[in-house]
């Protein structure tokens, strides 16, 4: 008998390996400082792993219920009213997630039919688009501007179409580090009122915002709230990325949907962690503390490249800092920021992630990102090789 692989037709001909395992296994087979994938290289909370510890030892180890465990679906509905202004019902309007990407193609699946449109926002995180494709949908792409990443509204405006099913929004943004002002929302607000448009609003970095900005997420605001799939992260607030749970709240003819579609997809989320959370979010100091961490070490890797010629975008938001290489008196700035990046992982020993990544046609500014989420010494490291250049 002759073995025989049928030949498969992708659904995903375009679609290579992301940028950010590309780059990560650059900086591991070349020794070098890896600030370009979005993750800390320091601990989380020991408290956190004792209550993870606890709650697989309490026998907490089996299917939770679809939806999430109650109690942290109540912890995450009192934070929003704390927060936000808002109340979300935490046995129809709340899920618990697989980390913030899966909610976010579940969403997408939920929503988008063959043919619908869906707006995007580039640069963006660069799940977005596969996840509208997957699903059938069309891919209308609008440039935030260049530079600045603030919204350009009459663009966005003219994006909306008859088909257009929903638009996907980011703040604070991955990969510019932007926020979303107060201005901002509501402006989003008054273009969407007269439409059946969705809001799918990404708010993962939502307590990474840096004095004396604020974090104005979609619950806010009661036009953009009762259209909005809300997502969050607590792999990237607790420092547990690798834990892969998120949030989606949005109301409950919404969740109702999106649950349809969550429950085929991974049906529940890890037990333990869950009651961990729930516990660990009785006290609200971690997330409120949040921001005064990641602004120390924001404004520390901005002072070392300061002594350098990249220039700094500002740092609203996220734990990522963004720079334009083009004053660098290296000729490798004029190779793209791709071939750059992979330049300074293996000649430099740094680690970055151009932004051409995040747009669809790779757009080139001459800017890249790095990730600030790391020990201090590891910033050290990484801004005594820059220095170099």
């Amino acid at each position: 008998m002759n073995a025989h692989t049928p030949n498969l037709v992708s659904k995903a001909p375009h679609m290579g390996t992301t940028i950010f395992t590309v780059m990560s296994a650059l900086a591991t087979e070349k020794g070098a400082v890896n600030l370009g994938q979005g993750f800390p290289d320091f601990p989380c909370d020991p408290h956190l792993l004792d209550l993870v510890n606890n709650a697989m030892r309490e026998g907490l180890n089996q299917y939770p219920p679809m939806t999430g465990v109650a109690p942290l679906r109540e912890a995450v509905s009192q934070k929003i009213q704390t927060l936000y202004g808002r109340h979300y019902d935490p046995i129809s309007e709340i899920t618990v997630t697989a980390g913030a990407t899966q909610a976010i193609l579940t969403i997408i699946l939920a929503i988008v039919h063959p043919g619908d449109e869906v707006i995007v926002l580039e640069p963006c995180y660069d799940s977005y688009v596969p996840n509208i494709e997957l699903a059938g949908g069309v891919v209308v792409r609008v440039p935030l501007t260049p530079g600045t990443f603030r919204p350009d509204f009459d663009k966005i405006q003219a994006a909306i179409s008859p088909k257009t099913r929903a638009i996907l929004i980011n703040s604070p943004h991955n990969p510019s580090g932007m926020i979303w002002s107060r201005q901002d929302m509501l402006r989003l607000q008054d273009i969407l009122a007269p439409t059946e448009v969705l809001l799918i609003s990404d708010e993962v970095y939502e307590h990474m915002v840096y004095a004396p900005n604020q974090h104005w997420s979609a619950a806010h605001f009661d036009g953009l709230a009762a259209r909005a799939f809300i997502v969050s992260s607590f792999g990237k607030t607790y420092h547990v990325t690798g834990w892969k749970i998120g949030t989606v709240a949005a109301p409950a003819s919404l969740t109702s949907e999106f649950r349809k579609v969550h429950q085929f997809n991974v049906f529940t989320v890890n037990t333990p962690m869950q009651h961990a959370l729930a516990r660990y979010m009785a006290d609200p100091k971690p997330y409120l503390d949040l921001p005064a961490f990641y602004q120390r070490k924001r404004d520390l890797f901005r002072q070392g490249l300061a002594q350098t010629k990249f220039k700094l975008l500002p740092g609203e938001g996220t734990y990522f800092q963004c720079v334009d290489i083009s004053a660098l008196d290296v000729p490798e700035k004029n190779l793209g920021e791709a071939a750059f990046c992979q330049w300074l992982t293996t000649e430099i020993g740094v680690a970055a992630i151009p932004l051409s990544a995040f747009y669809g046609n790779n757009f080139d500014q001459q800017v890249i990102r790095f990730c600030f989420a790391k020990k201090d010494e590891t910033l050290e490291a990484a801004l005594d090789k820059l220095k170099r250049l």
